[in-house]
């Protein structure tokens, strides 16, 4: 059983996507399975699309034996397909493989790449794009990465180990630490700890700092290096807030090269590649969850904005 007591599905993923799972209600006006699937996908799919699925097999029961056309309406019953996939720009770059074993995959993600399949991304998602390029089917995100941001993308090889990994995130256990590249602020004291109240209302694109409120959201800022009138940013976020990089530097007047967020929000076409967040996820480290030893990954990426020396990885504290 997968979590939630949610059986696995009865079909294989499809170039690394999963099969939808579709569960009647309790009851309705329906005698027939395809007149409520009708109804139900009437935003997607043509009721002509309805009827070619199932004339070819293509919704099938939780043993996987494709459900007959005329199959009654039967409440709380389930039935699995694969939906059509959107028409996709796929990135210019796909996921690097840094380290492979029984329980995790670690990846490098380049920007432009959502972490798991949503909307418009989703066969160039890292997930199905992980899923296809190892032949591991049940890979799961461990945690997430903005689709702008590039970097260590660890992912569990099954449900068995799901929970310890996402654990160790959800309990703050991973130490983290990205680079950036943003301007220059001759009056900026850094280091220094940002501490803010970050809120982020359902439906907004962006984050916001609310001020006079309980802080909920810390980052490290240190300058690394400046070149050409950049600075190269080491940030070591202490929470996980949403955007909580991006917004906090945009806040501090030194907004990330390349962010189409912030400090303000612009259109960005699904094909414009041309001017990535400079916003690199460069390091994982956290001590294993089932065995206890020490685990470090660190990204093999580079930020195509920064001009200076590329540093090396940074100490673990």
């Amino acid at each position: 059983m997968a979590r939630g007591g949610v059986p696995a599905s009865p079909l294989p993923p499809r170039h690394g996507v999963d099969a939808q799972r579709f569960r009647m209600p309790q009851g309705g006006p329906w005698e027939s399975l395809r007149d409520h699937l009708v109804e139900r996908l009437a935003v997607g799919l043509t009721a002509q699309e309805v009827d070619r699925m199932l004339a070819a097999g293509e919704f099938v029961d939780s043993a996987g034996r494709p459900v007959p056309a005329d199959a009654p309406f039967v409440p709380r019953s389930v039935v699995w397909a694969h939906r059509d996939l959107p028409e996709e720009h796929p990135p210019p770059s796909d996921v690097e493989v840094l380290h492979r074993d029984e329980r995790i995959v670690v990846v490098d993600k380049p920007h432009h790449m959502s972490t798991m399949p949503r909307g418009r991304h989703v066969v160039h998602s890292a997930l199905a794009r992980t899923r296809v390029l190892t032949g591991l089917p049940r890979l799961a995100p461990a945690h997430r990465l903005d689709r702008p941001t590039a970097g260590v993308l660890l992912l569990t090889t099954e449900q068995r180990w799901r929970g310890a990994y996402q654990q160790l995130f959800a309990a703050g256990l991973v130490h983290k630490t990205y680079l950036a590249v943003a301007p220059v602020r001759a009056d900026l004291d850094l280091p220094l700890v940002r501490r803010t109240h970050l809120v982020k209302e359902h439906g907004a694109h962006q984050a916001r700092e609310v001020a006079g409120e309980e802080p909920n959201a810390e980052t490290l800022v240190e300058l690394v290096d400046t070149a050409g009138g950049l600075g190269l940013y080491r940030l070591t976020p202490r929470t996980g807030r949403t955007h909580q990089l991006r917004c906090q530097l945009s806040g501090l007047g030194i907004p990330i090269t390349g962010d189409p967020l912030y400090p303000l929000d612009r259109a960005v076409a699904d094909d414009d590649f041309s001017d990535p967040l400079q916003l690199l996820a460069a390091e994982l480290a956290f001590d294993d969850p089932v065995d206890g030893r020490p685990r470090r990954f660190v990204s093999q990426l580079r930020l195509k904005a920064w001009p200076g020396p590329w540093p090396s990885p940074s100490p673990v504290t």
